[in-house]
């Protein structure tokens, strides 16, 4: 899968509704905690497009995507009593248990005798050079499995951005809104996370 620039966009007055966002999630979490699975099903239909997407985009498989977001709102449900706030917003906190589970699928997947090879495994990718804005730098598959490499390497905040960006394509705004975090924060993140995934790829 090709990774592609991530689009600035504008988003108006979206501060306000974001923070509302967060707040009402914050205490549909903290109901889900005291008990209430009316609570687990909000926080299933305002979440579940993006951990599937996420799911979807590192599995490369519907099955595999579908057991990954089953388990996380299980997760999520055993674990709301220990949802912290001032780590993150519940958007955040879910992409980081999606991603977990399904990275943690494709090892168990690796592990198996005469298993097929893992998703995107011969996968081409160019790997935007935040130095020179939408030039690409086209990746072998040994780089390409480099690059992989030096993803989980990096903090998970900058690599839920930037897995948001180039495996599920959204804009920098559109990640910013799926977070809950600042417009800021996020390109800092990914152009973070991008100089280190190039400095970890020079040869």
């Amino acid at each position: 899968m090709l990774l592609r620039t991530v689009i600035d966009g504008a988003n108006a007055g979206r501060g306000g509704a974001t923070a509302d966002a967060r707040v009402v999630d914050r205490e549909t979490v903290q109901r889900m905690a005291e008990g209430d699975s009316e609570a687990l099903a909000l926080v299933y239909d305002r979440h579940i497009r993006s951990v599937f997407g996420l799911a979807m985009r590192i599995m490369q498989d519907q099955g595999g995507a579908e057991d990954v977001v089953q388990e996380v709102f299980s997760q999520a449900w055993a674990q709301a009593t220990r949802y912290d706030a001032t780590r993150g917003s519940v958007a955040s906190w879910l992409l980081t248990m999606a991603r977990t589970r399904a990275i943690d699928k494709l090892r168990s997947e690796r592990a198996k005798p005469d298993s097929a090879p893992l998703p995107r495994a011969d996968a081409v990718v160019d790997l935007p050079d935040p130095a020179v804005g939408a030039e690409h730098q086209v990746l072998t598959e040994e780089s390409a499995t480099q690059l992989r490499g030096a993803l989980t390497e990096l903090p998970v905040p900058q690599r839920i951005a930037i897995e948001l960006a180039y495996f599920e394509g959204l804009t920098q705004t559109q990640i910013a809104g799926r977070l809950e975090q600042p417009l800021g924060t996020v390109k800092t993140r990914i152009r973070t996370g991008l100089l280190k995934l190039r400095e970890a790829l020079q040869p």
